[in-house]
């Protein structure tokens, strides 16, 4: 039976993240933005008091991509996310499963936000940053590591919120996960990112070995095909297998300019090294045009979902549109990720495939990065999009010391060559043997100290004053 814990606190912190080089995908570009920090404090039921952390980037114009607002006003509805998810969370004051606190929070927080203007997207941020860091102290509090508790079910994960499968489904998929030992990281190549010669798609210095790259679309496909013939010729002269998934973050308007980008593919020999290596498109299209436009021929090709994965009804939708995967980032909750996965498993075994990627920059090096490559690894997903440390260069502005506590407490995952503490990527792959640790696959919370906390967001008057 899973353990029943209770809410005692829950702390909202932010830091500031200058990137080292800018970083463009869709229709932003960032050069900064702030990093949330959660501390939870809970009572294990017949255990005794535990506190749990959690980390994220506070991205700007993702989760919100609305044109009317400023990047500024989307980050400050992350933070109107997390207040009202902090106070719906901390209104449930009895002893319930981990699963039971998001389950009986997440509607009304959708339904809470959407009445302030929050998209689902958005409104998703709060309760998936507070699960996380109340999970680190539920299996702290227990003495569990991540992979092991997570496979004996602690959080008590039914299917309340996903009818489509039973209890047995889910059982069976946390039961017989068998963790990754190693996770190949997918180099994202960025919009204003160089192409060719020193830093580009081909220098070992940037790619860190990768096997697999990830190609940021504009939603041009005249634009888009020529840079790919760029990256294609650079990808030649790697001399070892990669591959190569594609992502346009909704910027193709509809199925025609989409289908333009996919004939050239289908029928351009200069595009060949690109085509041959393709594994699949990532959210081509606007989320609310996704969910109007089934793929049709398209589906000869694998799509995924990850801007309109926005509910736990999300990936069936998307399925009988033609898509054939979803993406996981514990940033939009590591439940929901864990039943899509599921999905997947059981949807593959009556035939056709279904799977499930990894797709996430926000998660910079330290606890934001442990955790989601964890859920990665219990949910095999064997490569994922994992270089957001190479545009904010390593830890960044974190304090020295917090920094090298990361390092010592988890060798296989960091070192220092010499530019400061960084990922340390092993022929192009990350170790996973540390995040075994008692707790969400960390054995260091940052340092609360040199935190400041969560800056209260302006109002609209505030902005146009």
């Amino acid at each position: 039976m899973s353990p029943r814990l209770k809410l005692r606190d829950i702390a909202l912190f932010e830091r500031p993240v200058q990137f080292a080089r800018p970083f463009r995908f869709g229709a932003v570009t960032i050069n900064a933005t702030p990093q949330l920090f959660v501390r939870a404090e809970i009572e294990v039921e017949g255990r005794g008091i535990a506190v749990g952390a959690s980390a994220e980037l506070l991205v700007p114009k993702w989760f919100d991509k609305r044109p009317e607002l400023s990047p500024a006003q989307t980050v400050d509805g992350l933070r109107r996310s997390l207040e009202i998810a902090r106070g719906l969370y901390l209104a449930r004051t009895g002893y319930q499963t981990a699963f039971d606190l998001h389950a009986s929070c997440i509607g009304a927080q959708v339904a809470t936000c959407a009445k302030k203007n929050i998209p689902s997207l958005a409104a998703s941020y709060g309760p998936a940053e507070i699960d996380k860091a109340i999970l680190d102290a539920l299996l702290r509090g227990v003495e569990a590591s991540f992979f092991d508790g997570m496979a004996a079910n602690i959080a008590g994960i039914d299917a309340r919120l996903s009818p489509d499968l039973s209890e047995r489904d889910i059982r069976t998929f946390l039961s017989g996960r068998m963790p990754l030992q190693r996770v190949a990281i997918r180099h994202t190549v960025g919009l204003d990112d160089v192409v060719e010669g020193e830093g580009g798609v081909a220098d070992p210095r940037g790619n860190a070995g990768a096997r697999y790259f990830k190609l940021k679309l504009s939603g041009d496909p005249v634009a888009d095909a020529a840079r790919l013939v760029r990256i294609g010729k650079e990808l030649d002269t790697l001399g070892r297998d990669t591959r190569v998934t594609l992502d346009a973050n909704e910027q193709y308007a509809d199925l025609a300019v989409l289908q333009a980008l996919m004939d050239q593919l289908d029928h351009d020999p200069a595009l060949r090294p690109i085509a041959s290596r393709l594994l699949y498109v990532e959210q081509p299209m606007p989320r609310d045009i996704t969910r109007q436009s089934p793929l049709g021929s398209l589906r000869a090709r694998d799509f995924i979902i990850d801007e309109a994965d926005d509910s736990y009804d999300a990936f069936p939708a998307a399925r009988a549109l033609g898509y054939r995967g979803i993406s996981s980032k514990s940033c939009k909750g590591l439940y929901k990720s864990i039943i899509n996965a599921t999905r997947a498993a059981r949807w593959s075994a009556e035939g056709e495939a279904f799977f499930i990627t990894g797709e996430d920059l926000t998660c910079q090096a330290g606890l934001a990065v442990q955790q989601d490559l964890a859920l990665g690894a219990f949910i095999g997903v064997t490569h994922a999009e994992r270089n957001g440390h190479h545009y904010v260069d390593g830890f960044g502005e974190t304090p020295a010391a917090e920094a090298q506590a990361f390092a010592a407490a988890h060798p296989d995952l960091y070192s220092d060559a010499g530019q400061g503490i960084r990922l340390c990527i092993h022929d192009g792959d990350l170790l996973t043997g540390s995040l075994h640790a008692a707790g969400f696959a960390t054995s260091v919370h940052p340092d609360w100290s040199a935190l400041r906390p969560l800056q209260q967001p302006k109002s609209l008057q505030e902005y146009l004053a």
